[in-house]
């Protein structure tokens, strides 16, 4: 996975900062909750990956340029 550059690092961790609400729009990964499960923002690592507590029980991260996530406080952002 490429690193994405320093400043879309501090984008998405401004855009999906700790505690925030979100609902899944898609997640390629075998594990992935099903689309539109909503979960908590936990942190966004180095790699850009938003790390999500999902309200169905798991922990798994949507990665940047893949999967898409979306804020629920308003604006959409992808991820």
């Amino acid at each position: 996975m490429k690193r994405p550059s320093k400043e879309r690092l501090e984008r998405l961790r401004r855009a999906f900062q700790p505690g925030m609400r979100v609902r899944l729009v898609r997640m390629e990964d075998v594990q992935a909750p099903p689309a539109g499960t909503c979960g908590t923002v936990l942190f966004v690592d180095d790699l850009g990956s938003i790390h999500i507590a999902w309200d169905t029980g798991g922990n798994l991260a949507a990665l940047d340029g893949e999967d898409m996530v979306e804020r629920l406080s308003g604006d959409s952002g992808n991820a």
